[in-house]
């Protein structure tokens, strides 16, 4: 894809790349700290990488035409891999993001309407008030440093509470972040035998997963009951995604959600809407500090605008623009890992039964072969009208299993970096490189400090 720039793009820092000729246990070794940086210079150019993994063969593929055939030709072939289960299922229970064959038919088709874009743009009101509310918090600190990381994150949190049950997080959010932190710092991480051992055999850290699930289970459960005690009125539409997702009955047989069923959805909302949201809103910051231009252009667009409707949002075409780069540079979800279910050809590659098929969002947003300029920070890139391919950009996945709160997500996103941008001027106060780490999802390193101005 080729642009065209009239002044020198930022290149952000990466982790320094792996030799090419790592062994196998050295990548072992650093998979558990950073992921992206278990991967060599070929993974940035070559179309296929073979490996093995234990007893099969390994496949990395930067291909699109291969990459559409394992997520849309064939999908039903390829599952989630035993280390794959292992660190979503604990938090994620069998909601959306875990569940296979009709479990997953089931659960898409129900929970769909609640994230059309209608039904989305009845939630902006609420992503309004809690922007409103930071902006003011952080207007009393204009002219000081803030973690604008942590900042996102208890935002994010706000909105994912009230979008989701009508009411605040002030309570619940410490319990909530003490969860996903927990999670993330240990049971998170894969561990030697959670990648060799098959789902049926309980790996050593599968105990400790299963007291934080048993834990946090619980503590979904009370968040649903305390909703459904301040009740709807008879009659009333849908206040929130609570109620969207109560009510949801699949189009077909007319089913709903079960008690159990709804905690793992609900889990999966919260988490997947909040925690990512919160990590791409960084990034962002991030790098319109790095870039004054740019953060000085996203202001200019936002200037004398409301923004508090779906229409404002869809007006804000270079910021959307950002928020699409950012999320090239740091993709959420770095890693789309799938285990084959039998024999297969993708695009002429043979793939046996077992073979683990890896789609790497990080590589394949950076891959030479793809991109001009593949490590730049470009955002007009997206408005161009020579389009990426559509498998080679998978900030939300691709096929039936794309993500289903895409919609929400990038309104939200766009939504809350153009009023922070319009509102602010962000600066940042020192010059230490911020690293992007691969474990759960594409985290920062360390959390640099802002300072913000009052325009």
């Amino acid at each position: 894809m080729n642009i065209a720039s009239v002044r020198r793009p930022i290149v952000p820092p990466t982790p320094p790349r792996a030799p090419d000729d790592m062994s196998f246990l050295g990548r072992v070794a650093v998979i558990r700290q950073n992921m992206i940086a278990t991967w060599g210079q070929r993974a940035y150019e070559e179309d296929v990488l073979e490996g093995r993994f234990f007893l099969h063969k390994s496949f990395i593929l930067n291909r699109p035409d291969a990459i559409r055939h394992v997520l849309l030709s064939n999908y039903e072939n390829y599952t989630r891999t035993p280390a794959g289960i292992r660190m979503l299922r604990p938090v994620l229970g069998e909601g959306l993001l875990i569940a296979e064959g009709h479990a997953w038919t089931f659960q898409r088709r129900t929970l769909a309407p609640a994230f059309t874009p209608r039904a989305t743009a009845n939630l902006v009101p609420h992503m309004t008030a809690v922007l409103d509310e930071t902006i003011a918090k952080l207007d009393a600190r204009s002219g000081e440093t803030v973690d604008l990381r942590e900042t996102m994150q208890r935002m994010t949190l706000e909105i994912a509470g009230r979008t989701m049950f009508s009411f605040g997080m002030d309570r619940h959010g410490p319990t909530l972040r003490n969860f996903v932190v927990e999670y993330g710092e240990r049971l998170g991480r894969p561990y030697f035998l959670d990648m060799l051992l098959p789902v049926s055999w309980p790996s050593p850290m599968d105990f400790a997963r299963a007291r934080f699930r048993k834990r946090w289970t619980e503590f979904v459960a009370m968040l649903i009951a305390e909703r459904r005690a301040a009740g709807k009125k008879d009659g009333a539409p849908p206040r929130d995604l609570f109620d969207l997702m109560d009510e949801a009955r699949d189009p077909e047989t007319g089913k709903g959600f079960s008690d159990e069923q709804l905690i793992d959805e609900v889990a999966t909302m919260i988490l997947a809407g909040h925690e990512t949201t919160a990590t791409a809103l960084f990034w962002a910051l991030y790098l319109l500090a790095l870039d004054p231009d740019t953060q000085e252009e996203v202001a200019s667009e936002t200037r004398g605008e409301h923004l508090d409707s779906m229409a404002d949002i869809d007006r804000q075409k270079f910021t959307r623009a950002v928020i699409e780069e950012t999320m090239r540079l740091y993709p959420p979800a770095f890693l789309i890992a799938r285990a084959a279910r039998a024999k297969d050809n993708a695009a002429g590659i043979e793939i046996g039964r077992g073979d683990i098929i890896m789609i790497a969002p990080w590589l394949l947003h950076r891959h030479e072969k793809l991109w001009d300029q593949p490590n730049a920070f470009v955002p007009k890139r997206f408005m161009s009208t020579e389009a990426p391919d559509r498998f080679a950009y998978l900030p939300f996945g691709a096929g039936p299993r794309v993500c289903v709160g895409a919609p929400f997500a990038q309104a939200e996103s766009v939504l809350a970096l153009a009023r922070l941008i319009g509102a602010f001027r962000v600066e940042l106060v020192d010059t230490v490189p911020v690293i992007p780490h691969g474990v759960v999802t594409t985290q920062p390193d360390r959390s640099p400090m802002f300072r913000i101005t009052r325009r």
